[in-house]
């Protein structure tokens, strides 16, 4: 196929990349692709609801459900950000994504993973704040401080993976378009680049360790003084009420941050991880998280699962 290139003054690119997918499913079982459907579904909706059932309650108006609402928000965005393409490449075999398409991708991919990981971290703090300091909880985590903590979040991802963009679209690009993944991500890219990509790479781990390693310590930390203070708890039912609190969680943390590590990692030093483990590792940790969210919050939070309740079976029920 012929490779079209657009040229500007300071780069030259190709006018579309091909991406590949999973290895193995290109010509995949129905069912295989159903799942990756109902998946996606099922995050649409259910963060839909949880934005929806904060939006409307005021009673939900409080730094947990705030937090809670933002963690919707981005898991919408990241998995509408990849989701749809890749369901595109199992169906219709549309392997194929425009130029500035990819470089969108790219740019949503990474700054709304850097905000999950934020909101992570802040959701960290609010359990710290509410389990060893519970009556000044409200005065310590008031709603401006929750409002400006959610946007130093939010552009901090913005501003960080703002400079991947703008360096990708002023090198050359080799003759190769082909991504070998199922979405446009920095590292992938970066490999297509016919130029020196030392400081771009040295660029993406300073990022990696500054947004995710702190916000890692932090969660650590907080983590660490909660555990703390249950054990100090006079009551065995205390003791377990708090434990499931944060025992939620710690799985969310668990489930965003263990794939979303091995998908780094294996980029930069997993040369003999298969590429199928690696790519559908990579797929898990942009779908899983934002469809199991909604659940466990939605199971674990009294207020949401009664308003689900209500709404399903109606208000008299």
């Amino acid at each position: 196929m012929h490779m079209m290139l657009i040229s500007g003054n300071d780069s030259s690119h190709p006018a579309s990349f091909i991406l590949l997918g999973i290895p193995g499913l290109e010509n995949s079982p129905f069912w295989i692709t159903f799942l990756f459907c109902v998946m996606y579904i099922v995050a649409v909706v259910g963060n839909i609801t949880i934005l929806y059932i904060i939006q409307t309650d005021h009673t939900l108006h409080q730094p947990m459900y705030i937090f809670l609402a933002m963690l919707a928000f981005t898991d919408l965005v990241l998995s509408s950000s990849t989701q749809p393409k890749m369901l595109a490449i199992l169906w219709f075999h549309a392997h194929e994504i425009e130029y500035h398409a990819c470089v969108i991708q790219v740019f949503f991919i990474h700054a709304f993973a850097s905000v999950e990981s934020g909101v992570l971290m802040a959701m960290a703090l609010d359990r710290y704040v509410a389990i060893c300091f519970p009556l000044r909880h409200s005065s310590i985590l008031t709603t401006s401080v929750v409002i400006k903590l959610g946007t130093v979040v939010m552009v901090r991802g913005l501003l960080w993976v703002s400079p991947f963009c703008f360096m990708i679209s002023r090198m050359q690009f080799c003759p190769n378009r082909v991504i070998p993944q199922s979405y446009c991500e920095h590292m992938a890219v970066l490999k297509l680049l016919c130029a020196d990509t030392r400081v771009n790479r040295a660029y993406g781990l300073f990022v990696a360790f500054s947004v995710v390693g702190f916000d890692i310590l932090v969660i650590s930390v907080s983590y660490v003084m909660i555990l703390r203070a249950v054990l100090q708890l006079p009551s065995g039912e205390a003791r377990f009420k708090a434990f499931g609190t944060c025992a939620s969680h710690i799985c969310v943390i668990l489930a965003f941050y263990i794939p979303a590590l091995f998908t780094f990692l294996t980029h930069r030093f997993g040369r003999h991880v298969p590429r199928v483990v690696h790519i559908m590792v990579a797929n898990v940790y942009l779908l899983v998280p934002p469809m199991l969210n909604p659940i466990i919050y939605g199971v674990r939070t009294k207020q949401i699962r009664d308003r689900v309740i209500s709404g399903c079976c109606g208000k008299d029920l």
